[in-house]
């Protein structure tokens, strides 16, 4: 099974840190946010990873290169400019195959199970499903959140608590039906999904954390500092 780690962002709210750096390969507990996220992939068994990538792109294909010093194939799918959620799977799906995958956005820090998402793909498969979600409760800077989970299945509407999306899913290629090259997001994709009960999802409790902000940086690097002591 294939993953897919997302790393073609800007990175604006990360400025000034990322004037020259781009956001993957900002540090936490002395390595490149996305060489954890490989190493993570690698652990749990995904070995064949895909990492597109656009501003400032070239820093991260050379430091991770091929992927040999991880235990890793890295393929990396090239955008001029970033083409968003949806339209930077689909650039990538001749790298993916045919079969599910696993992808995931590269600006999060979290201690997720990422091995117990390989069962997925036979799923996936059996019953038609379209993706599978990690939703997990929402932080301060997202109080509203975003998908609801009732029964197994994800909804954009519902009663009840919204919940956050981790950036972490298995995804079908049949998701992309129809999609054409360029920039859009994965979001109404999903949603038109949903409508049809295509979409499964699971709740998580444990660390996640969106690496978005220079602060929140430091937060990713103060729990990595208190793992390791």
């Amino acid at each position: 099974m294939k993953a897919m780690i997302l790393a073609a962002g800007l990175g604006t709210r990360m400025r000034p840190l990322t004037d020259h750096t781009p956001k993957p390969m900002l540090q936490v507990a002395g390595k490149p946010l996305i060489e954890h996220h490989v190493r993570r992939l690698v652990c749990a068994g995904f070995t064949e990873i895909v990492i597109n990538h656009a501003y400032l792109g070239e820093q991260i294909e050379n430091y991770l290169q091929d992927g040999t010093q991880f235990g890793a194939r890295i393929e990396y799918s090239r955008e001029e400019t970033p083409l968003e959620s949806g339209g930077g799977i689909f650039r990538a799906l001749p790298l993916l195959g045919n079969d599910p995958f696993i992808a995931l956005n590269s600006d999060v820090w979290t201690d997720y199970p990422l091995q117990q998402l390989a069962a997925l793909r036979d799923a996936i498969n059996a019953k038609n499903r379209l993706a599978h979600l990690v939703l997990t409760d929402n932080p301060a800077q997202h109080p509203h959140g975003d998908f609801f989970l009732a029964n197994g299945l994800v909804h954009a509407e519902g009663v009840g608590r919204k919940l956050t999306w981790t950036g972490i899913r298995v995804m079908s290629p049949a998701l992309f039906d129809g999609c054409s090259d360029g920039v859009f997001s994965i979001v109404p994709l999903l949603k038109n999904a949903m409508l049809n009960g295509l979409v499964t999802g699971e709740y998580y409790s444990g660390q996640w954390l969106d690496v978005g902000t220079p602060e929140r940086l430091q937060e990713a690097n103060r729990i990595a500092e208190e793992k390791i002591v």
